[in-house]
């Protein structure tokens, strides 16, 4: 049991960390027998206070456990076996069941460095899982490390969601600095790779908001018949948390667009350099076509040539070639102008 600790980070039953939250001494930290006494003890007598025990999924062992001590929503089970689906909360079963979608720890601005965060949350118990690291709930747990303490399941939530919104405007503040560089480059005519940034950011941001974005009508539906256990206090702080995350999603929208005008900008500055080396190439074509003409006229090797036998004759065609080419080069850079 030693190395799968070693391997998924978590104890033999698949707990990453817990804590007792106590209105009155506080949050300390649970072991998993711990957390499971303190279970079956609130079937019986139930204390003050709440639970928040933290999963990782890769250790198998952590979804027998929760079936064996919770009495957890089927919507929750299913959720886990989704796959990764869109950032939502949903009222079920007198549950807060939420699917989270956050980015790894080892984040590197790639598009499928997302993952998702499973909870269940109740009066009493709030349940976390997950598969890899992420950053969000990797705050909160620092969070409660550093002596912060929590009232409710819900202000734990709310937290959580401020976190990721925290996390996205980093994310969103790293993409425009590149977005600057980007644009800095374009303006001194040194565009380089900088094109294959550009895109890169843009389908980062179009997955992230597509994935983080909570589904307005499961939050609509949640703010205007929250839970019976749920303060006002800790109603008014999820709005104020939910504001603050669609804030963020509009960051993100503006700076899409900012990408794709700055996109466009150099495709046109690009089709602009192409055009002008393929009118220059064009331009070298028409002035050498006179001299062309004329030498394989004279290179023909048949009688009644011309100026054959003339001892001006050279530099009667080079006159001739010289005022063809004058001609050409003049309605060229003519058109040009115009």
């Amino acid at each position: 049991m030693n190395s799968s600790v070693k391997l998924y980070g978590s104890d033999q039953f698949g707990l990453i960390c817990g804590y007792l939250f106590h209105p009155v001494s506080g949050s300390r930290v649970i072991s998993s027998e711990q957390a499971a006494n303190w279970l079956l003890q609130e079937k019986d007598t139930p204390s003050e206070g709440f639970i928040w025990l933290h999963f990782n999924l890769a250790n198998t062992a952590s979804e027998k456990w929760l079936a064996r001590y919770l009495q957890l929503s089927e919507v929750f089970y299913e959720a886990l076996h989704e796959g990764v689906r869109s950032t939502r909360i949903e009222y079920v079963d007198d549950t807060l069941i939420a699917v989270i979608n956050d980015v790894l720890f080892d984040f590197s601005f790639e598009a499928s460095d997302v993952a998702t965060l499973w909870l269940s949350v109740n009066e009493r118990v709030v349940i976390s899982a997950r598969a890899k690291p992420l950053r969000s709930i990797d705050r909160l747990r620092a969070a409660v490390k550093g002596g912060e303490n929590f009232t409710s399941p819900v202000d734990l939530l709310v937290h959580l969601l401020r976190d990721q919104a925290d996390v996205l405007t980093l994310i969103v503040r790293d993409v425009a600095d590149k977005v600057d560089h980007v644009e800095d480059r374009l303006l001194a005519n040194k565009l380089e790779r900088n094109r294959a940034n550009l895109g890169n950011a843009r389908r980062l941001l179009i997955r992230l908001q597509r994935l983080l974005a909570p589904e307005p009508s499961a939050l609509f539906r949640l703010l205007n018949r929250p839970p019976i256990w749920m303060a006002e206090d800790d109603l008014q702080n999820f709005r104020q948390s939910t504001e603050e995350f669609s804030t963020v999603l509009r960051d993100m929208t503006s700076l899409q667009e900012r990408i794709k005008l700055l996109q466009e900008e150099i495709a046109a500055y690009i089709n602009e350099q192409n055009n002008r080396s393929l009118f220059v190439l064009t331009t070298v074509t028409v002035l050498a076509l006179p001299i062309n003409i004329i030498a394989g006229l004279l290179g023909m090797n048949v009688g009644g040539i011309p100026l054959a036998e003339s001892t001006e004759g050279f530099w009667v065609v080079v006159c001739i070639v010289a005022t063809f080419t004058a001609i050409a080069g003049w309605l060229a850079f003519g058109r040009e102008r115009d």
